[in-house]
């Protein structure tokens, strides 16, 4: 097991105490927004080699990938991105590309020679991005579309809340709103979202902030619409970014530590606030769609979306021995099993597949792999290569008598 040093990236989103209250210390005063426990090239983990040395993951890897990665060399990367994630605020309203999708528009943006860090590009990489969070507290999130009629009936309110606001005119804002609404009424999620994020609508020349302006401290509307809740939380962040208008045409989402959703390309979603552990296949592919100050190209989020209404994705966790569940979304990169030992007298074990990382969130952890062990204090996190967890489980213990847990990253079994 080599232990990881990891970077946290200090995203203006990122909350200031969660990830420091996790790990028991002092806020550093500035956000920290996301852990990254992995390979990728943006920000690898570092592991201490023999001498005591550092070497990124990435290059440990590329070493040695048949003993590192095992079967999951085929992806020619170890094929997931580990993060612990820290919202204090929403981010943006984001949505990944399929494979397909991201190896066209990489080959496309690498032969028009757009530069990996111009502000304009979509595509970072050739990789798509499924992704899965675990909430560790409390955690809230938008995840795909409402159904059109919800959505319709919140733009109604709108609408009627607008001419009220007006004296009984109909501003071009309410006209905007009633729009909407009637858009919806014919199943047009897809001319709804593009006429929101349209740059020249009046949701991008002053609508937003009007709306938001009018909307806030009119308790009666709001008591008798969500959505309309969670717009203007997002609008404490961003009064008159568009985005918050896309809010309403989304589910809301409030996990309770432990649950789970996961989300595959073309799901239109984002992270409110809270604390979770969050994996991925490895890529740093992003679409936005609001609530961002970064670039939004409406024409390429839509055409990567997927606009018919959804269930809402959740991933149950599957018992698989005492004490250890399993999460297993439907994608090929990756699996995450929760551990948690109840005292010391109840060890959790698991059988790992593949390449692994293992991170403490709660107590001090024993974590055993074969003849080698070694302790995870929350925030703190080891890598398994694939040669040692097919020749031995894996087993996490109470270091300290009281509960534990740790979750772990690997490859599905399946």
């Amino acid at each position: 097991m080599l232990r990881l040093h990891s970077p946290i990236r200090d995203y203006a989103w990122g909350s200031t105490t969660l990830l420091a209250a996790l790990q028991g210390r002092e806020p550093s005063g500035a956000p920290e927004a996301e852990m990254w426990l992995g390979a990728h090239p943006a920000a690898p983990s570092e592991v201490e080699t023999g001498t005591g040395e550092r070497v990124t993951l990435d290059r440990l890897i590329a070493q040695g990938p048949e003993r590192h990665l095992g079967e999951a060399a085929r992806f020619g990367r170890l094929p997931y991105l580990m993060k612990l994630l820290a919202a204090g605020r929403p981010l943006s309203i984001q949505a990944h590309p399929t494979l397909e999708q991201a190896r066209e528009g990489f080959a496309a943006e690498e032969a028009a020679g757009t530069p990996l860090d111009a502000p304009e590009r979509n595509y970072k990489d050739d990789n798509h991005k499924p992704e899965m969070v675990v909430a560790l507290t409390p955690f809230s999130a938008l995840c795909g579309f409402r159904r059109p009629e919800e959505s319709q009936l919140t733009f109604e309110r709108i609408a009627q809340v607008m001419t009220e606001y007006a004296d009984g005119n109909a501003t071009e804002v309410a006209l905007a709103a009633r729009h909407l609404a009637v858009l919806l009424a014919d199943g047009d999620v897809t001319g709804a979202f593009a006429e929101i994020l349209d740059p020249e609508s009046i949701w991008s020349r002053g609508g937003t902030a009007e709306l938001v302006e009018a909307l806030t401290g009119m308790q009666d509307l709001i008591l008798h619409d969500d959505a309309i809740v969670t717009a203007l939380e997002a609008a404490e962040h961003f009064p008159d970014d568009p985005g918050v208008l896309v809010t309403l045409l989304l589910n809301r989402v409030d996990l309770m530590p432990g649950q789970a959703v996961h989300l595959p390309a073309g799901n239109v979603h984002a992270y409110l606030h809270g604390l979770g552990v969050e994996i991925m296949a490895a890529s740093d592919n992003v679409l936005r769609g609001g609530l961002t100050p970064k670039h939004v190209d409406v024409a390429e989020l839509t055409r990567i979306v997927t606009f018919d209404p959804l269930p809402v994705p959740y991933t149950n966790p599957e018992p698989v021995g005492q004490g250890t569940v399993r999460y297993r979304p439907p994608f090929e990169e990756f699996a995450l099993t929760q551990l948690t030992a109840e005292g010391a007298d109840a060890p959790a074990p698991a059988v790992l597949h593949g390449p692994a990382i293992a991170v403490g969130t709660k107590g001090t952890a024993e974590v055993c792999c074969g003849d080698e062990r070694t302790t995870l204090a929350p925030g703190e996190a080891v890598f398994l290569s694939a040669e040692q967890t097919a020749a031995a489980p894996f087993e996490v213990r109470s270091g300290d008598g009281e509960n534990t847990t740790v979750y772990v990253a690997s490859m599905p079994a399946d």
